[in-house]
């Protein structure tokens, strides 16, 4: 499935970071090129606000990565805030990032609170696992 790329997306990025979509995540996915893991973790968040199923599979480490996603349309994503974040910086090989991610489904709020593992390979950032409710 491609992104689908709101209007919205030439004023604040989804990701909470502040910057323009067109300069702070659009960027990462079209590329699928993450300096950080924190830079690639919300780029992934804001694939999940698009429904960009593609690119979230393509950053999951492959020995992890699901055979398929199915995102459920429904699901309404409505915040990202990044706790904390150890290493995974442009020099390291690994890294994490705890977050918080807000959605609603069928009206109803929710909170995801995931500790996210991210490791570089092949000078790639990719998604590795996560504990969530940690």
């Amino acid at each position: 499935m491609s992104a689908r790329i709101p209007p919205s997306l030439s004023d604040k990025c989804p990701c909470g970071s502040g910057e323009p979509g067109e300069t702070c995540c659009l960027p990462v996915i079209r590329d699928r090129a993450a300096i950080t893991a924190e830079q690639l973790m919300r780029s992934r968040y804001t694939a999940y606000v698009l429904g960009d199923e593609t690119y979230l599979l393509e950053t999951w480490a492959p020995e992890y990565q699901p055979a398929e996603l199915n995102l459920d349309p429904k699901q309404k994503w409505l915040g990202l805030k990044i706790k904390r974040t150890e290493a995974g910086g442009s020099n390291d090989d690994a890294g994490i990032v705890e977050f918080v991610a807000r959605y609603k489904i069928d009206g109803r709020g929710h909170r995801l609170h995931e500790v996210s593992r991210f490791r570089r390979e092949s000078g790639k950032w990719l998604y590795v696992t996560g504990e969530i409710n940690p």
